[in-house]
């Protein structure tokens, strides 16, 4: 069954508060397996000019992944058919520990390919005072639709 087209232009209210720490950077940088000293140590994150540890840049997917556009049943997404299509992130500033981070997604197209559904959500990373961080474009594909 194909994806609601009514959802193309929808965004979704702003998710709960997420606190960025050492512990999750340093775990995040760990599971991808980057030794960059600025992922882990504060005075190496200073010395190249940070406030404080930097997350590497995929890191906001850790961010964005809390995404209720997908989960709304209205759109009739089959999660289990679901793979990676892309990600995308352009960044204002790098994430960086004792940040506390809000998301707005936007579902920015839904179109067929065959017979599966590609979807793009657009999600924008800010502060909770407002301040940009970054932009993601995640594109996923739901198989067989």
């Amino acid at each position: 069954m194909p994806l609601n087209r009514d959802f193309i232009g929808r965004s979704f209210p702003p998710s709960p508060p997420y606190e960025v720490s050492r512990v999750k950077i340093r775990e995040f940088a760990e599971a991808i397996g980057d030794s960059n000293p600025i992922y882990r140590d504060a005075e190496a994150a200073k010395a190249a000019g940070h406030p404080d540890v930097i997350a590497p840049p995929t890191f906001a997917i850790v961010v964005s992944l809390g995404n209720p556009a997908v989960a709304d049943p209205d759109l009739g997404l089959n999660y289990s058919m679901v793979v990676h299509g892309e990600q995308r992130f352009v960044y204002t500033r790098p994430i960086r520990a004792g940040d506390v981070l809000t998301t707005t997604s936007t579902i920015t197209d839904i179109k067929a390919i065959g017979n599966n559904e590609k979807m793009v959500v657009e999600t924008e990373i800010t502060t909770v005072e407002g301040e940009p961080v970054c932009t993601t474009y995640n594109t996923i594909v739901e198989r067989g639709a």
